[in-house]
């Protein structure tokens, strides 16, 4: 049960990537979550998806002197989450289809891949910390990292800040 949560059913063994795989994994499971439950719904799965994570990896780690093996992706799959946040509050702010902001989509996927690889500021710092908090922590703050990118993007887009 562990490896299943940490590894999300098995994505995590993909290659090359399994960070980008984990990644693309979120988003469906993101569609399917909000889609079934809805904005808050998708919020409180959120935050369940964090306190399982963490403690599934604490598991998943405990023994080992590799604090986050490739492997463990659930943290990506949060870190996505957090990503894709603002396109599920603009399309309930303005009745829009999820998917129809597919755009926001694109920008989420992106923008938190790269800030969960280059890790900038306080997610090299979240990244060193060297526990399973710090597996999941990095991944939060790419995540809020991506969603505020998404949030300026979309801004710029709809004429908001010019």
């Amino acid at each position: 049960m562990i490896k299943l949560i940490t590894t999300t059913f098995g994505v995590g063994y993909l290659r090359p990537a399994p960070g980008t795989w984990g990644s693309l994994a979120a988003l469906p499971l993101a569609w399917g979550v909000h889609e079934v439950f809805g904005l808050t719904g998708f919020v409180v799965a959120s935050v369940i998806v964090f306190f399982l994570g963490w403690w599934a990896t604490a598991q998943h780690t405990r023994g080992s002197d590799d604090h986050d093996p490739s492997e463990i992706v659930v943290d990506e799959v949060i870190g996505q989450w957090i990503a894709l946040l603002p396109v599920f509050i603009g399309a309930a702010h303005v009745g829009a289809d999820t998917l129809a902001l597919w755009p926001g989509w694109i920008t989420a996927f992106i923008g938190f891949r790269l800030f969960d690889i280059t890790k900038i500021g306080p997610i090299g710092w979240a990244d060193r910390r060297g526990d399973a908090l710090g597996v999941m922590l990095d991944d939060v703050i790419a995540g809020i990292f991506a969603a505020l990118l998404v949030m300026i993007l979309a801004a710029l887009s709809h004429g908001v800040l010019m």
